[in-house]
């Protein structure tokens, strides 16, 4: 089968009203973005209420496909041949034709299902339906009609052109992104903050990231790691800017000064705060984290409160409901899964105490910290001054 475009179904921006065309407008820049770089050369673009995708000449089909489907706002990709409206008949030559190319087995079900977008056409889209079926039957006799639930939905599109298709290819669904502002991502190595980071990303925010490492208690693969992560969520949300703060000196004065059961709050709490510095940096409106109610001693409901106690900025969980074999499908489905479990570890497990409190007091946390005045400023600064940025695309 040779297809000449394909045409993008959305969900969500088709109940947008007076704004659609910016979601709209938002979804071709991103498809184009997703196109750069696969072999061929596509043209996006928007007619009456459609998105199509055509080409000149040879293009790559499975990475087109590949592609789009990492591109929020994309309900379905629909593979489409075109053909000329030089009459009715002709169309039934071409409806035929196209039946025989793409379901070489004829022991299938179909409905053809019509939209005629072209009023001035001389059938209505009953009459098109009808008279389209009858000549697929015709042509093959062993083919059935079924109108309820058919192995093959044929779309025909009336349009100053007819495009035929009978393939949806599911899309990622969600808001195309950068059409609901940006947040920033605290990215560690492990399984949840990338899924978070797509879950987000998914309602149309854009990334940027921030992860904390530790050398030499964490290595050069371990960085790595993260940097191989935020490209995999990169393929869905576009260009991240990632943070990658030196953390170590702050980490050991914690961990000197302050009481062992209480060391994964109080870090926490201090990366919140360098995030937030970075988020507001950089027009943010939130901080992003993995965290799910009750998965570990620092995602409990107290503990979640005394994290958020240092931030003036929103934290969005979006993973806070999920238990942990639902984020690792979401994991395995977006490719991240293979990464987060290689055993490289990051900050956040190296200074872990062996009986964690459970249950935090804000207030108990905040004297805590204040043995820490001496020179926690200066090393909160430095960590900030010394944070590499890389841009990844």
């Amino acid at each position: 089968m040779t297809y000449q475009a394909f045409l993008i179904k959305y969900g969500e921006i088709g109940i947008k009203g007076k704004n659609r065309y910016l979601f709209e407008d938002a979804l071709v820049r991103q498809i184009k973005y997703a196109l750069k770089d696969v072999e061929g050369s596509f043209h996006v673009r928007k007619s009456q209420g459609r998105i199509y995708i055509d080409w000149n000449g040879y293009y790559d089909y499975e990475d087109a496909i590949s592609a789009l489907k990492c591109v929020f706002g994309i309900v379905g990709i629909c593979p489409v041949v075109q053909v000329e409206q030089k009459g009715f008949e002709e169309l039934k030559k071409d409806v035929v034709a196209y039946m025989d190319a793409a379901y070489p087995d004829k022991n299938i079900t179909f409905k053809v299902e019509s939209r005629r977008q072209k009023k001035t056409y001389p059938k209505n889209s009953m009459e098109i339906n009808r008279d389209l079926g009858e000549a697929i039957l015709e042509a093959f006799p062993e083919i059935r009609v079924d109108v309820h639930h058919p192995d093959v939905l044929l779309n025909v599109e009336v349009r100053d052109e007819v495009y035929l298709y009978s393939e949806v290819i599911p899309g990622p669904g969600g808001m195309p992104v950068g059409t609901n502002g940006k947040a920033m991502l605290l990215l560690s190595g492990g399984i949840d903050s990338p899924v978070a980071g797509y879950m987000i990303s998914k309602r149309g925010v854009g990334l940027e990231a921030t992860y904390f490492h530790a050398p030499p208690y964490t290595s050069e693969r371990a960085k790595q790691k993260v940097v191989d992560l935020a490209k995999l969520v990169a393929k869905y949300s576009g260009p991240i800017t990632l943070n990658i703060v030196n953390f170590t000196d702050i980490q050991l004065y914690i961990y000197d000064e302050c009481p062992h059961d209480e060391l994964t709050i109080i870090m926490r709490r201090y990366m919140m705060r360098i995030a937030e510095h970075f988020a507001k940096e950089s027009g943010c409106l939130g901080l992003i984290t993995g965290e799910s109610i009750g998965q570990v001693a620092s995602q409990t409901m107290q503990s979640l409160m005394a994290t958020n106690d240092v931030c003036t900025i929103p934290v969005y969980r979006p993973l806070i409901g999920f238990d942990k074999q639902e984020i690792v499908e979401i994991s395995e489905k977006i490719n991240t899964y293979e990464t987060s479990i290689q055993p490289y570890e990051d900050c956040c497990t190296i200074f872990v105490a062996k009986h964690p409190v459970t249950k935090p007091n804000v207030n108990v946390i905040r004297r805590s910290e204040e043995k820490l005045t001496e020179k926690i400023d200066e090393l909160v600064k430095t960590a900030i001054e010394t944070t590499e940025r890389i841009v990844i695309e």
